[in-house]
């Protein structure tokens, strides 16, 4: 082999080297995807759960734990809200509720998980609704289907909530008077000794939510 075709192999090589380290050394910001931390699953997984105890404690039926063939024997009650039954209902399909956010990527910090269209895609379909020709790669039926951020976030939730069933039990029947579901699980347990900074970032309302948008600053 000559030096000048050594010398060119040389520089073949260097480049392929510096294509494959550039292919493998991506990551997932690079490719405009920034998967959920662990406190951001709590704190939504906490958010939902809670959520989803206040609309199951509304009521006030009461549960009949035992019955009798005979009526002599008085039966055991319970009220529904202070129930297991309660419990497992509300920590049934909770992390499906991560469905129902979108990703808003004008946010950098935990609120960019959010309810309601991110500023965006409102745009984005305000030019739509223009007539305006707006090509995204994607379908304009799959624009707000939910994104990869958010189903990788809800099987996050799901394994979180499998690891830690039994303290969000015990939560729920000796501490959900006097501390909160994010400070008791989160803060406390499944985030101790690691950054829990997002908890205490607040989510700004969206115009149109409280259904006066003109006293409503758009923080976006």
């Amino acid at each position: 082999m000559s030096q000048k075709q050594s010398r060119h192999l040389s520089i073949l090589l260097f480049t392929l080297l510096l294509f494959c380290e550039g292919i493998f050394s991506k990551t997932e910001e690079d490719e405009g995807v920034k998967y959920a931390n662990k406190c951001e699953v709590c704190k939504i997984l906490a958010i939902e759960l809670e959520n989803r105890l206040e609309e199951t404690g509304k009521t006030t039926d009461v549960l009949q734990l035992q019955y009798s063939i005979d009526d002599t024997k008085p039966k055991k009650k319970k009220e529904y809200k202070k129930s297991e039954l309660r419990l497992l209902e509300s920590l049934e399909n909770v992390c499906d509720r991560i469905l129902e956010y979108n990703i808003h990527k004008e946010r950098s910090d935990s609120t960019r998980f959010a309810k309601g269209m991110s500023q965006t895609f409102k745009t984005l379909h305000g030019l739509v609704n223009k007539g305006v020709k707006v090509e995204l790669g994607i379908p304009h039926e799959l624009w707000d289907k939910p994104s990869v951020e958010i189903t990788n976030m809800k099987t996050q939730c799901e394994s979180l909530l499998e690891d830690y069933e039994s303290t969000i039990e015990t939560w729920y029947f000796q501490y959900q008077d006097k501390v909160t579901l994010q400070q008791y699980l989160c803060s406390e347990r499944a985030l101790k000794g690691s950054d829990d900074s997002c908890l205490a970032e607040i989510t700004p309302k969206l115009k149109g939510e409280t259904g006066d948008s003109s006293k409503e600053k758009d923080e976006l």
